[in-house]
């Protein structure tokens, strides 16, 4: 069989997070409000109505192009957009088409061998979004809350190889539009969606051959599934003698399978022409520049710098720039502790992460701040406390705001680490438990776990656990 490759690109609608729609005052997050409540004349179409662009979208949209290494035009236009679509009230999209705000651009995405993927940027332009359409028991109802709501598209170009390399396309791209704070990015509300294009060829081939284009894919391992599933139908179809042609398919996510919705739409059947209700957007190079110049380190740039300047692994460095409060939580912790750079990374990891998730809030809402896990390391590390206090102590940090020092000496928490103590504690323990003691010199060495366990109950966690199990140890053999 001949080997054939996938060439993939990917066409994103990102809904940017502004407080009011694009051309109107309508509020534009909607997703949890009844069906059309969030409408008026302008974003449902009626007629004579104008519409007023929001700059806010055009910043956001901005900086986003900067970010992708887009060149932002000062001088570009809105296009309309025409089709017909029951959720489409005006008939037509506003949107950009050849002279658009962003020009260009590319994204480097780090490959599991180390390796880079440039992923290059072929559109990248403001438009409206349309509204949505519901199914019920053969009843198709039409919610036009979402009609005019910022979006982004962006268009990558046929770049991608492989239904994981688009995965992690997605999920590097969602990450950015959350560092930069531009969308909340979140598929299954609908603030990022989806389109693949797929085609194959054989390997060695350079030609660009038809494609078909995946929809209502709301997730990204339903992206990655849905590609994958469509490689390995056009392998199949070619390799019988078939041809593969422009079709629009539909992924059904209940049922994992792929159905043929319509042809595939070519740009000239959308007849596009400049919007004649809006004027061109004219922006200064002093105000581009301003927008390039607020941009953050971007997260792939801190992860880099990360390994390189903390000599974090790469496992680490990709989950603490996972989140930019998180990453920023991370340097303000190692610049109080003063130490290892992996210490704090491991706390944050093991302890920070799993309390953010069952708090479900992002790591600058934390009363715990990271000058008081700071505190607690070194606590652990100079032997005041013992890990598993140190953990109790973070707690309390972020119930009641104390310092971990204040915490630690007004609920008695130092660690026992006086030998006298706990060698009674010891003689005491196993003065209680002969059967334990003669089941252990009868070569049942496991059970010393168990002899720590029932220390550190009587010491309600304060015993230093290295000394413990050495006195335990030498006790359990001076018994035999």
């Amino acid at each position: 069989m001949t080997e054939y490759e996938a060439i993939i690109g990917l066409e994103t609608h990102i809904q940017l997070n502004t407080t009011t729609k694009i051309f109107c005052g309508c509020k534009a997050d909607s997703w949890e409000d009844p069906p059309n409540t969030n409408i008026c004349p302008v974003c449902t179409g009626l007629p004579g109505v104008l519409p007023v662009l929001n700059e806010a979208a055009v910043r956001k949209g901005a900086l986003l192009a900067a970010a992708m290494h887009s060149e932002i035009r000062l001088t570009s236009y809105f296009d309309r957009k025409n089709y017909f679509y029951p959720d489409l009230p005006k008939g037509y999209q506003i949107s950009q088409y050849d002279l658009a705000l962003g020009r260009g651009g590319y994204m480097d995405l780090p490959m599991p061998d180390g390796g880079i993927r440039r992923v290059n940027i072929a559109k990248l332009h403001l438009e409206e979004d349309a509204g949505k359409t519901k199914y019920e028991k053969g009843v198709r109802y039409v919610d036009f809350n979402r009609c005019g709501v910022p979006l982004v598209e962006m268009v990558t170009g046929p770049d991608l190889r492989s239904a994981d390399e688009a995965a992690q396309y997605l999920i590097r791209l969602r990450q950015l539009l959350r560092w930069l704070c531009v969308s909340e990015a979140n598929m299954e509300k609908g603030h990022l969606r989806c389109d693949a294009n797929v085609s194959i060829r054989p390997v060695g081939s350079t030609a660009l051959n038809t494609k078909t284009e995946i929809k209502n894919v709301n997730s990204i391992e339903a992206v990655r599934t849905a590609i994958n599933k469509e490689i390995e139908r056009q392998v199949a179809l070619v390799e019988s003698g078939g041809r593969v042609r422009a079709w629009t398919l539909d992924w059904d996510d209940a049922h994992q399978r792929l159905t043929k919705m319509r042809s595939k739409e070519t740009e000239a059947d959308y007849r596009y022409f400049k919007e004649p209700d809006l004027l061109p957007i004219e922006l200064t190079a002093e105000w581009r520049d301003e927008i390039v110049e607020s941009l953050p380190e971007l997260p792939l740039e801190r992860r880099a710098r990360f390994m390189e300047e903390y000599d974090l692994p790469e496992y680490d460095a990709d989950i603490l720039t996972s989140d930019r409060p998180i990453s920023e939580y991370f340097e303000r912790a190692v610049s109080a502790y003063g130490g290892d750079p992996k210490v704090v990374s491991n706390w944050i990891m093991n302890e920070i992460l799993r309390m953010l998730n069952d708090l479900g809030i992002a790591a600058n809402e934390l009363i715990l701040t990271p000058e008081h896990l700071a505190q607690v390391i070194k606590l652990v590390d100079n032997g005041t406390i013992n890990n598993a206090t140190g953990k109790a102590v973070l707690a309390k940090v972020q119930e009641t705001g104390m310092a971990p020092g204040a915490i630690v000496a007004e609920e008695g928490l130092a660690q026992v680490s006086d030998d006298s103590a706990l060698q009674a504690v010891i003689d005491r323990l196993l003065a209680a438990n002969p059967a334990e003691v003669s089941s252990y010199r009868g070569g049942k060495e496991g059970l010393l776990s168990w002899f720590i366990g029932q220390v550190m109950r009587e010491t309600r966690g304060k015993a230093d656990p290295q000394l413990t199990r050495e006195l335990l140890q030498e006790a359990l053999k001076d018994s035999k």
